[in-house]
């Protein structure tokens, strides 16, 4: 049988749920018969059935002796839905294959194992890599206890982020936006600093009219906004600033007063600790993996985003260029102070795209 084939197609119904899935992993499940597929599904959104079941349930009794193809080790724990790797014992399926095995403490290898246990046939890797880089948020939550950070970036063509006078409005166009809310709308956690919030009257929330996805992908992604979370150390953005009145919010900062006042308004402010009114974000970053965020997206100024960076917390740089010249006495991307060449910090470049009339660079540390 064809498995990269099978595996290739439950990895696209698995990115039908890159919007809706979260705090969960992107799944997605094909069940073949005789080298027919009788059945497909793709988990959809948290609470609800996985992929496993839906493929199953539109296969029925010709899942028999059928080969299921799933992007994630069936799971084999009672959460808000039954096991899936039972499902599929219950089904008589003749094979199960894999693409990677669940990073899921709970899970790791148990539903393989009753899968095996059951006489089921079991491989494990087909097409691994592609199945760990759509849920790497949730592989690195699972395995080191940390969300993935990505950062965005917006700059001219020679890597100026705003004016002197702090006006950044719009350097790129709307394609470009557009993309930055499909960006919002897949992460578990928008994440912005007070300096932003000040100067731009940044709201950070994803709009569905510029997301430029189908209804239905639309229309989920905004059933599960990201929590949109505000490091401001020393408290300094006010309570009537437009960022809190587009809706609830967490606020990490480095002291707890006023914490009524923030309740109050429906938000939380959560202490941590810091000096001279800088959060600790390795600890900011544990305390929303552990609330279940996969994701973070950073859109902060070069002040925040360059801590980010020089704290080695970025897993994935999105900068988008603008063609254009804002000149020398705008703003820098990152405040990045270095001094020597041995110090420049290396990335590799997975990705350069054109978006409308501005680019998309993707770039990880090399």
């Amino acid at each position: 049988m064809n498995h990269p084939l099978y595996m290739a197609r439950a990895l696209e119904l698995a990115r039908r749920g890159l919007y809706s899935t979260h705090p969960n992993p992107r799944v997605g499940c094909v069940v073949v018969a005789e080298g027919t597929v009788v059945g497909e599904g793709w988990h959809v959104r948290a609470g609800e059935s996985h992929a496993e079941v839906h493929a199953l349930r539109q296969a029925g009794e010709r899942a028999r002796g059928a080969t299921a193809y799933v992007t994630l080790e069936p799971c084999s724990h009672h959460g808000r839905t039954p096991p899936c790797a039972e499902a599929l014992v219950a089904a008589g399926v003749g094979r199960v294959v894999a693409a990677m095995q669940d990073p899921n403490p709970q899970v790791s290898g148990r539903g393989l194992a009753r899968l095996r246990q059951a006489g089921i046939e079991v491989e494990v890797g087909v097409l691994e890599a592609e199945a760990r880089e759509l849920n790497a948020g949730f592989v690195k939550r699972m395995e080191r206890g940390l969300p993935l950070v990505r950062v965005k970036l917006a700059m001219s063509l020679d890597g100026r982020t705003a004016m002197a006078s702090g006006e950044s409005q719009w350097i790129t166009g709307a394609p470009a936006r557009a993309a930055v809310q499909r960006l919002r709308a897949r992460s578990s956690v928008v994440l912005t600093g007070a300096d932003t919030v000040l100067a731009d009257g940044a709201r950070l929330t994803v709009r569905g009219e510029e997301l430029g996805l189908a209804p239905e992908q639309a229309a989920l992604a905004l059933q599960r906004p990201p929590l949109r979370v505000l490091v401001d150390g020393g408290l300094r953005v006010p309570l009537d600033a437009p960022f809190f009145q587009a809706g609830p919010a967490l606020v990490a900062s480095c002291a707890a007063e006023r914490e009524a006042a923030y309740r109050a308004a429906g938000h939380e402010l959560l202490a941590l600790p810091g000096e001279a009114d800088r959060v600790d974000l390795p600890a900011l970053l544990a305390e929303l993996a552990a609330r279940g965020a996969n994701e973070v997206l950073v859109e902060a100024g070069p002040r925040l985003a360059g801590a980010f960076a020089r704290l080695g917390l970025v897993d994935e740089y999105r900068i988008f260029v603008a063609p254009k010249f804002l000149g020398s006495t705008a703003r820098p991307l990152l405040e990045l102070p270095l001094e020597r060449m041995a110090e420049a910090r290396a990335l590799k470049i997975r990705d350069i795209r054109a978006v409308g009339e501005d680019w998309q660079i993707v770039a990880v540390p090399a």
